[in-house]
C-alpha cells in the first residue's frame, strides 16, 4: 500500500489512532439494532389521539422483532432496516368507558416508502364496536406513520457521523455550535439560507462576474453525481445539517443556513444546474451554477460555469466552493 501523500488517495495508510481502513473505505458496518429497538419503543409508547369520541393511547409494546445497521461500502452509506411490531392500545370513550385494541405494523423497512406502511388498528376479540376503532383508523394511524418516519429520520441523522472517516487534512470534526460560531471567520462559509426564494430571479439588478473551474475526481461520474444531490452524502461531507431534495426544481439548504437554491435540470450522471446563493448576497439574487461530469473511466472530470456572482464576491465564491465542495468531497469519500 501506498504511504500517506502517495498513491491512490482511496488506500493511503495514514498514521492515526484507529489506524486501518482509512476512511472507512472498504467496507465498514455498525449494528444499531440495540438503539432502533429501545428508540421505537420510546414513541410508539408517546402515541396519543384525542378526538370527540375520546381518547386512545398506546399502553404497551407486545411484539418489537427486526434488526437496523448502518454500511459504508466505498463511501456509500447504506441504511437498511426491517421490523415488525404489534402494540396495545387503550380508549377511554367520553363517558368513561374502557376499550382495548391492538396496532399492527408489518412492514417498516428501508425497502418501503413510510407512505406504504401496512398499518393494522382493530379491537381486541372481547371488546364491543366503539368509535374510538375509527379515531384509531385515522388519527392514530396518521400518528404511527409520522413518528415511525421519526425514527427512520433520526437513525440516519444520528448515525451517520463517524461511518465516513476525515482525512489528515480534512475538514474539522463538528464543533458545539458557539464554538462553531468563534470558528468561522472565512468569507465564504458555504450553508442554508434560512429558507429558499421561490423565484430564482434576482430582486434588482447589480453588477455581477463569472468564472470557470475544472476538478478531477477519483470516481466514477455516477458516483460523484449522487454526492452532490443526495442529502445523506451533502451531510456528511458538510458535516452540517442539510435539506437537500435532489429533483428538478427541489430546492437545498445546506451548512448551517449559509447556502440555499434551487435544482434547474439534472441529467444523470452527466449534468447539474442550479440557482445558487450565499446568504449575504443582496435577497433574492442567485447565481446560475453548472456542473458537467466527464466520463473518463475511473476518473470523473468536473467543470463548473458559475455566472452571476455578484461583483466583489468572485474570489470568495471560488474559494469556497473549492474548499467547501471539491476539498471536503475529496477529503471526505477518497475521490
Amino acid at each position: 500500500m501506498a504511504r500517506w501523500g502517495e498513491g491512490d488517495p482511496r488506500w493511503i495508510v495514514e498514521e492515526r489512532t484507529d489506524a486501518t481502513n482509512v476512511n472507512n473505505w472498504h467496507w465498514t458496518e455498525r449494528d444499531v439494532s440495540g438503539w432502533s429497538s429501545e428508540r421505537l419503543r420510546q414513541l410508539l409508547l408517546a402515541v396519543r389521539v384525542d378526538g370527540l369520541a375520546g381518547v386512545c393511547q398506546v399502553t404497551d409494546i407486545s411484539k418489537l422483532g427486526g434488526e437496523a445497521s448502518i454500511n459504508n461500502r466505498r463511501g456509500k452509506l447504506i441504511f437498511f432496516y426491517e421490523w415488525q411490531l404489534t402494540a396495545g392500545w387503550l380508549g377511554t370513550s367520553s363517558c368513561g368507558l374502557k376499550y382495548r385494541g391492538t396496532i399492527e405494523v408489518l412492514n417498516l423497512s428501508d425497502e418501503n416508502d413510510l407512505d406504504d406502511l401496512d398499518i393494522v388498528v382493530s379491537l381486541c376479540k372481547d371488546q364491543p364496536s366503539t368509535p374510538l376503532l375509527d379515531l384509531m383508523k385515522t388519527s392514530g394511524i396518521q400518528e404511527v406513520r409520522r413518528i415511525l418516519g421519526e425514527y427512520v429520520s433520526q437513525l440516519r441523522s444520528e448515525f451517520s457521523q463517524g461511518m465516513i472517516l476525515p482525512t489528515a487534512n480534512g475538514p474539522p470534526l463538528p464543533q458545539p455550535e458557539t464554538q462553531r460560531n468563534q470558528s468561522q471567520t472565512s468569507r465564504v462559509q458555504i450553508g442554508p439560507a434560512p429558507s429558499c426564494s421561490s423565484s430564482p430571479a434576482p430582486c434588482v439588478q447589480i453588477p455581477t462576474c463569472s468564472f470557470d473551474l475544472s476538478e478531477t475526481f477519483l470516481t466514477p461520474p455516477d458516483e460523484l453525481y449522487r454526492t452532490f444531490i443526495n442529502q445523506e452524502f451533502v451531510q456528511v461531507f458538510t458535516r452540517s445539517v442539510a435539506a437537500v431534495d435532489g429533483r428538478r426544481g427541489g430546492r437545498f439548504q445546506m451548512l448551517d443556513g449559509s447556502v440555499s437554491g434551487e435544482f434547474t435540470q439534472l441529467v444523470p450522471d452527466r449534468r447539474i444546474e442550479m440557482q445558487w446563493r450565499f446568504r449575504t448576497w443582496p435577497s433574492g439574487h442567485h447565481a446560475t451554477i453548472r456542473l458537467e461530469l466527464m466520463d473518463h473511466g475511473d476518473e470523473t472530470e468536473l467543470r463548473m460555469e458559475c455566472r452571476g456572482v455578484p461583483a466583489g464576491e468572485e474570489d470568495a465564491t471560488r474559494e469556497g466552493w473549492t474548499r467547501f465542495y471539491f476539498q471536503a468531497i475529496k477529503q471526505t469519500f477518497g475521490y
